[in-house]
């Protein structure tokens, strides 16, 4: 699609800046632009289509991802606003389709998995995870609060927010509320969930259970920590948008109710005592004691705590977790030749990923460890001026995926920050 007016001169600007950084500029204007030019199709209702990239379906997580470093551009530029707020009405009714489902289909086809589960022409894949139902609200905020518009607080949107809700409050007591299975019969192990769908057996916490990590992956324990925090942030946005915008006491009762029950649950059951770094954040936890200590490169994450607005970067407990997760105990943690990071059980054995590269620099607050990571990413596109999903520490040669438009958007988000960091200093 042609590009909106504010980004064109917004990339003019970007020019500017990093005139005298030839290779940055390339990666920021090959990847700023990269979801409107490649993966966006807008309907004649008015609503978007977002597919993640060489995955022809939309991930609620990834569409959300995709199009939020647009957002302070889309106060002063009808076009781009109303592109967003396309996206967000197709993600409220993929949301009212099936609040279950991770990625959907831009029309009815038949299923490509033979997967045990609810079946709808409309899902691409249905697996439950915890965040798809946080993004589409962070994103539907964070636009409010950028443009000051409340046109998105739909009817749609008001059932779609009580039906997130509703769903996130069975999963506090997924082995006695909830309906959900899922087993996929021709994949991988980490594609299905044991206990014929059901998952292994969690306790009652005051957590929201989840089936799969961001990554898509099973999760070990049912309690994915991140996914809560970033649950936690959320539900204290639909709060304020309840009682500012709808009025709406009884909504905004139950979203604070559920808010104060699932951090509860996170404080008591969610940080261990680890022999080398002290209080941290599990991954995961199933309530009865046991854990599961990694992080993984995809978003929430332990180290994007800061990012999804749970912790201050400062904290105690979130600094000990990053020491923790960008060290040798981290078992998805590797050094190579070309670069550090955080991968993924997702990828194979040494890829790290670029997400998670600008991640820590996203949380860096003392800015120590971003000139290296600018460094890295430069160093380790293979030549083809885009980020990729992972690449081998020690042959960026080797890597998944050439095009994943949520690494390119989070690239483009870390630019602007930098650049406007460098703005205030002059």
């Amino acid at each position: 699609m042609q590009l909106p007016e504010s980004v064109n001169q917004h990339l003019e600007l970007a020019e500017k800046a990093l005139k005298d950084r030839p290779k940055l500029l390339e990666l920021y204007t090959n990847c700023y632009p990269n979801t409107l030019e490649t993966t966006l199709n807008l309907a004649e209702d008015g609503s978007a289509f977002v597919i993640t990239g060489d995955i022809a379906a939309m991930w609620l997580r990834d569409s959300s991802a995709q199009v939020k470093h647009y957002l302070p551009l889309a106060a002063n530029d009808p076009e781009l606003a109303q592109i967003i707020e396309g996206v967000i009405t197709r993600q409220l009714r993929c949301i009212l389709m099936d609040p279950y489902a991770n990625a959907f289909n831009e029309k009815p086809i038949n299923g490509i998995w033979e997967d045990e589960t609810e079946r709808n022409p409309w899902v691409w894949e249905r697996k439950y995870e915890l965040d798809s139902l946080c993004y589409p609200l962070e994103l539907i905020y964070k636009y409010w609060k950028a443009t000051g518009k409340d046109s998105v607080f739909t009817y749609e949107f008001q059932c779609a927010a009580r039906i997130i809700v509703r769903t996130i409050k069975a999963e506090q007591r997924h082995m006695q509320a909830s309906l959900y299975r899922f087993q996929r019969l021709d994949g991988n192990i980490t594609d299905s969930l044991s206990g014929d769908g059901l998952g292994t057996a969690v306790n009652d916490t005051g957590m929201s259970w989840s089936g799969f990590r961001p990554s898509d992956d099973a999760c070990r324990f049912g309690y994915l920590i991140p996914s809560n925090m970033f649950a936690v942030v959320v539900l204290g946005y639909l709060t304020e948008i309840a009682r500012s915008v709808l009025k709406d006491e009884g909504l905004a009762r139950m979203a604070r109710g559920l808010q104060i029950e699932i951090d509860n649950g996170i404080q008591a059951y969610g940080i261990v005592e680890h022999p080398v770094f002290g209080r941290i954040y599990a991954y995961e936890t199933d309530g009865f004691g046991n854990y599961n200590l990694m992080d993984d490169a995809n978003v929430p994450s332990l180290l994007s705590i800061p990012y999804l607005g749970y912790a201050p970067a400062d904290d105690p407990i979130y600094l000990n977790t990053r020491r923790f997760v960008l060290s040798r105990f981290n078992p998805y943690y590797y050094e190579g030749g070309c670069a550090r990071g955080i991968g993924s059980p997702h990828t194979p054995p040494g890829f790290v990923w670029p997400i998670a590269l600008i991640m820590q620099a996203l949380t860096d607050i003392e800015g120590l460890e971003t000139k290296e990571i600018l460094d890295v990413l430069q160093r380790t596109d293979a030549g083809t001026g885009f980020m990729h999903e992972g690449f081998h520490v020690d042959d960026p040669r080797q890597y998944s995926r050439p095009w994943f438009a949520w690494a390119n958007s989070l690239f483009a988000e870390l630019i602007d920050r930098e650049m406007a960091k460098e703005r205030q200093r002059n």
